[in-house]
């Protein structure tokens, strides 16, 4: 079995409960992931924890908690024990949310301790097989004639799924009909099930009901075309002008946690990051590890600052309303 097959059969059989390497604690470190399962960050999550826990020989469990787009599990996190055993794993909704909504139960840039950014990440714009255009030029056509009666699929506010959304609407200019789900996951079964037409997720997710046919494919976010779906053009190939979207990931710890406690956290996640196995799905998947510098406190701290501050003016030029 090859090393890429191995950790995703790993992630599969691991996916329900824990991620076990003889531990060396009684007590596993939590995965708090803010969304539902089978979604993209937690397909992250779960396949980072495996090279995690195999380093801290320490049990790690995923614990999905989504809901008013990743708000309540990130505030769960917030409010935790600061003990090292309870760990944030989020995207780039982290940087947004604060551009988003009006009051928020927590503060990126206070509330926490920074473990390190995990990975960029490439969305995918994918409808139902049966969406009458064939590619991306098609339908900007059909989006424009036809506006909100067009259903799409969001996550949740703030995240990927819903930041996709709203720039693919912004560059065609038109609006659609939005229909919100707990994650992309069920947005993207919905999709595959016909109930609603299109959602933007994961190509971690997506990639491969796109090579199954169960989705089609319209345009990736990237600049250029990846290996996990090389026949999908990018957004900007298919009409939308030098469009880009390249979401985050990173781990997070309650404030107060012990800095040796962030640094056995941070080293671990330095180690995951090398281990030739993850790096060889991320690959597969459409996902770039990041570097040793972002891999770290300081790093991911840096980062966010960086990208509340552009994402602020950013929807704001784009004209997004506040959610209340």
């Amino acid at each position: 079995m090859n090393s890429v097959k191995a950790l995703s059969t790993a992630i599969v059989l691991l996916s329900g409960v824990a991620f076990n390497a003889s531990a060396q604690s009684s007590k596993p470190i939590r995965f708090i992931v803010p969304y539902s399962a089978g979604g993209a960050v937690d397909t992250y999550a779960r396949a980072v924890a495996v090279p995690m826990a195999r380093h801290l020989n320490q049990t790690i469990v995923i614990e999905n908690v989504g809901g008013a787009g990743g708000n309540i599990g990130v505030a769960r996190v917030a409010k935790a024990a600061p003990d090292g055993e309870t760990l944030l794993f989020h995207n780039m909704a982290m940087a947004t949310n604060p551009s988003l909504y009006r009051k928020l139960e927590y503060n990126p840039l206070t509330d926490f301790e920074y473990v390190g950014v995990v990975a960029h990440s490439t969305m995918a714009l994918v409808a139902r097989p049966d969406l009458p255009a064939a590619d991306m030029k098609q339908f900007i056509a059909y989006a424009r004639a036809n506006g909100d009666k067009i259903t799409m699929g969001d996550g949740g506010v703030g995240g990927p799924t819903n930041l996709c959304a709203l720039l693919v609407m912004s560059a065609i200019g038109t609006k659609f009909t939005i229909v919100s789900f707990k994650g992309g996951a069920p947005a993207l079964q919905n999709v595959m099930g016909g109930q609603i037409d299109l959602v933007c997720d994961g190509t971690a997710t997506t990639a491969r009901h796109i090579a199954a046919g169960k989705v089609k494919g319209l345009g990736v976010s990237s600049k250029r075309r990846l290996q996990a779906v090389p026949n999908v053009p990018t957004l900007a190939e298919g009409g939308l002008a030098g469009f880009e979207l390249a979401p985050w990931s990173a781990m997070y710890a309650p404030k107060g946690t012990p800095r040796p406690a962030v640094q056995r956290l941070e080293a671990a996640l330095q180690v995951a990051i090398t281990d030739k196995d993850l790096i060889a799905y991320f690959d597969k998947v459409g996902l770039v590890p990041t570097t040793r510098e972002l891999a770290s406190s300081a790093g991911l701290h840096a980062h966010l600052r960086a990208e509340i501050e552009r994402w602020s003016g950013v929807l704001r030029k784009a004209g997004i309303p506040y959610v209340d």
